[in-house]
């Protein structure tokens, strides 16, 4: 059953994923390095990991399946849950594929780089109304879309 994933540290559209959530009856994880006020709405639930660097990016990617959704804006997160078969949309509704995620890897690397060189690259540009639009358009139409592949499959067997 599709899934959603949030990593939801410094997740910015989470009230949106729930109400989208909630009007497709899906079940939402929050995963965080520490406790966060959660709607008390049945299927939606918050998994507190370890305080490790990486240590929610691991708990979700040892839970994604194939067809899940993950929320994120961390490149290096969507890049191993696209290689679980997960479908991933940042923040801004920007979908991460196989087809563009080796751009942001890349992208990712060269301002890092940048930055331990000492230049300044400053940081995303302030969420904004426009930016939640498109995220609640792309997770629409990532929800719409695996219903239907998996209505698809139903009936074919």
């Amino acid at each position: 059953m599709l899934h959603i994933f949030v990593d939801a540290d410094a997740c910015p559209v989470k009230p949106e994923v729930y109400r989208v959530a909630n009007r497709y009856h899906l079940e939402v994880t929050l995963v965080a390095n520490s406790w966060m006020r959660i709607p008390h709405e049945r299927g939606i639930s918050l998994e507190v990991v370890g305080g490790g660097l990486d240590a929610a990016d691991d708990w979700i990617v040892d839970h994604v399946q194939a067809c899940d959704i993950v929320i994120t804006a961390d490149i290096l997160l969507a890049s191993r849950c696209l290689k679980k078969g997960a479908r991933v949309i940042g923040s801004t509704g920007k979908q991460f594929t196989e087809n563009n995620i080796g751009d942001a890897v890349a992208t990712r690397d060269l301002l890092a780089e940048l930055r331990g060189a000492g230049e300044f690259t400053g940081g995303p540009p302030p969420h904004n109304k426009h930016d939640r639009s498109r995220f609640l358009h792309q997770l629409d139409e990532v929800i719409q879309f695996i219903r239907r592949q998996h209505q698809a499959d139903s009936t074919s067997k």
